[in-house]
């Protein structure tokens, strides 16, 4: 039996610095896999390769699919982008959804941020509202971003957790407090998806995916922000760990 940490791949948005692409994942969530999760985060380019994707799998005990200020291009799902103002990230979305199955596929454990949340539901068929707070009947669950950061991540609505699922199990209030810094959000959920939890104004929140063989969540909001300040999402976290640890055992 190994005593390492378990090793976190941690999805990357590709940009332009200067006259150069990059491949980044934001501190916090790097910080969550560490404080969090008590693993090791290691950041994994967004290169839509087949063959680097598989040897990837074959290296680590988790992937945590994060946030982004990008969109997925809603031709992934079958829709006319609504402005030419979108930021997109098309290399993101071509590793990201090509990487989805291939986590499925091998059991390992895996949790998806915002973006991410939306990522797995694309990957498995399912469509996203572009404007949410355009939706008749839901919400504005987007940041003012002239806020300071602290307000735009604090509590701003209440979640109902669905009973019996993976959330349920993991923390005692079944309407716990979370951010919302989000635009977009579930429209037709894939099937094969449960959801585990849903926003005020029933817009789907967290989801899982029973049929995988390990942890399989992803959540809307952002859990990772000051994880170890909020019980609940630490709870989230100290799972994921938990599961990449289970799954890192049966690998040594």
């Amino acid at each position: 039996m190994s005593n390492k940490k378990p090793l976190v791949a941690v999805t990357a948005d590709r940009s332009i610095s200067g006259l150069h692409p990059i491949h980044s994942a934001g501190e916090k969530y790097l910080s969550a896999v560490c404080q969090g999760a008590d693993c090791v985060p290691m950041i994994v380019p967004a290169m839509a390769d087949d063959i680097l994707l598989d040897d990837l799998l074959e290296q680590v005990d988790g992937v945590l699919l994060t946030g982004g200020y990008s969109n997925i291009q809603p031709h992934h799902y079958d829709q006319q982008s609504l402005s030419s103002e979108d930021h997109s990230d098309p290399q993101r979305d071509l590793t990201n959804l090509s990487l989805i199955p291939r986590i499925l596929g091998s059991g390992i454990p895996m949790l998806g941020i915002c973006r991410g949340l939306q990522e797995l539901n694309v990957a498995l068929g399912g469509s996203l509202h572009q404007r949410v707070h355009e939706v008749d009947g839901l919400m504005d669950h987007r940041e003012d971003k002239t806020a300071p950061i602290e307000v735009q991540y604090g509590v701003a609505h209440s979640v109902a957790i669905e009973p019996e699922g993976v959330l349920a199990s993991l923390y005692h209030d079944p309407k716990p407090l979370v951010n919302s810094v989000h635009g977009q959000g579930i429209d037709r959920l894939a099937e094969g998806l449960r959801i585990e939890a849903v926003a005020e104004d029933g817009l789907v929140e967290a989801v899982s995916v029973p049929s995988a063989k390990q942890f399989a969540l992803a959540v809307q909001w952002h859990p990772e922000w000051q994880v170890q300040d909020n019980p609940f999402y630490l709870a989230i976290f100290k799972a994921f760990g938990r599961a990449c640890q289970n799954y890192s055992q049966t690998r040594y």
